[in-house]
């Protein structure tokens, strides 16, 4: 067909975007909506048994009423002549299978998140009772921003309900995906769609096909018959818990396998969310407040120091308040002390009303123990015996003692 070619006056054919073994799909205007749009024209060769024709329309018209973000949208289905096409929604990207081919095996990651996105498209059809049949990556088509868009519902499955006879007379697809039910000739059920989910992620991680074969009888006997390969096998940067979900999904049997297309998105978003929390940093710790000093003090069942021994000063002594003060480099007196206080900065934090300030005390071993507060360095830094107060005693002492010869002459004189 030529960019001249116009469907029923409505669907005018741009360009050809791809074939396959049941169609050919071309870039097409809707002349009547204005819009870009993707023409799927069955082959001939499907075309010539009516009752195919008619399950291909009812199919159609199912899918039509499918909405889901990763399913291609149905517009329309009809025929022009001999020629029978169904209209969908054009997508702006490419086929998986071309990515594949183009980048190998894909990250993990990616790959992951492709295959959730098939199983929701998948896993909404089969909720509405309808099997895809023909799962494979170029049915899949992946927007510029990794979207999936799944499509060509509704050949496969009208293909499948022929008899047996009818189907040998036409194009499989791809029996690389098919699954070992199918290549017995057995109704495909959503467990067989599982399974060619199964041989897409495959695929996808590996850059390779599970099973080869010359023909498609090789192909269907290997898909029976082989044994499942592990994805780790050809991949070993993939998960050992992935490739077992994987492997699964492969089973020969379909009891063995996940039942639904839904079961299985399930599994590998439970997947995907317990690898992220296992990857995650760790939480930072809270902002540390800065430390306060810490004001030591001696503890209340502590034994007090005892006081200084009564004893006799002697010329060259020390003087008691230098043996027993806890702050041997205080000052005597009260002006020198303000003096020196005023000249010390000031301490912030601390003891009640942030206004002590730090300051060393020495125990009876010698060894520096803490802070405390000013007031207690007051109280306990006054001396209890000072110079002044022995000199004024002994003064006193002294005129006292004067006065008594005094006393006596006076009285001698008065009385002799």
């Amino acid at each position: 067909m030529t960019n001249e070619t116009v469907l029923n006056g409505r669907y005018r054919l741009v360009a050809q975007q791809g074939s396959g073994g049941m169609a050919v799909i071309y870039k097409a205007i809707d002349q009547a909506l204005g819009r870009t749009v993707a023409v799927k024209i069955l082959r001939p060769s499907l075309t010539n048994d009516p009752a195919f024709l008619a399950r291909f329309r009812n199919e159609a018209r199912s899918v039509a009423n499918l909405a889901h973000p990763n399913i291609v949208t149905v517009h329309d289905v009809g025929s022009d002549g001999p020629t029978h096409y169904i209209v969908m929604e054009f997508i702006e990207g490419q086929d998986l299978k071309r990515i594949i081919k183009t980048e190998g095996a894909l990250p993990v990651e990616r790959a992951l998140n492709l295959a959730i996105q098939i199983c929701g498209g998948i896993g909404f059809a089969h909720r509405a009772g309808l099997v895809h049949a023909d799962v494979k990556p170029q049915n899949i088509l992946l927007t510029r921003e990794d979207g999936v868009k799944v499509t060509d519902f509704g050949i496969a499955q009208a293909l499948s309900d022929a008899q047996p006879g009818e189907r040998q007379s036409v194009v499989w697809g791809s029996p690389h995906y098919f699954a070992p039910e199918q290549a017995k000739g057995e109704r495909p059920s959503p467990a067989a769609d599982v399974y060619s989910i199964g041989i897409v992620m495959f695929e996808m991680l590996t850059g390779r096909l599970p099973y080869t074969g010359s023909n498609q009888q090789e192909l269907a006997l290997a898909h029976i018959r082989e044994r499942i390969p592990m994805v780790t096998e050809i991949n070993p940067t993939v998960p050992d818990s992935l490739a077992k979900i994987v492997y699964k999904t492969m089973s020969k049997d379909p009891v063995a396998r996940y039942r639904m297309a839904d079961q299985l998105g399930h599994i590998l978003i439970s997947y995907r969310d317990r690898g992220r929390e296992n990857t995650l940093p760790p939480a930072a710790p809270p902002p540390q407040q800065p430390m306060m000093p810490t004001i030591q003090t001696r503890p209340p069942q502590q034994p007090m120091i005892p006081p200084a021994p009564q004893v006799p000063l002697q010329v060259g002594d020390p003087l008691p308040t230098q043996r027993y003060d806890l702050a041997p480099q205080a000052p005597q007196g009260g002006a020198p002390f303000r003096q020196q206080a005023a000249q010390q900065p000031p301490m912030t934090g601390g003891g009640a009303g942030g206004n002590s300030r730090p300051f060393p005390t020495q125990g009876v071993s010698g060894q520096t123990s803490g802070y405390i507060p000013a007031y207690s360095q007051r109280r306990e830094t006054t001396p209890t015996l000072d110079l002044v107060t022995i000199a004024l005693a002994f003064l006193a002492f002294f005129a006292v003692a004067c006065l008594i010869p005094l006393y006596i002459a006076v009285f001698q004189a008065q009385f002799g």
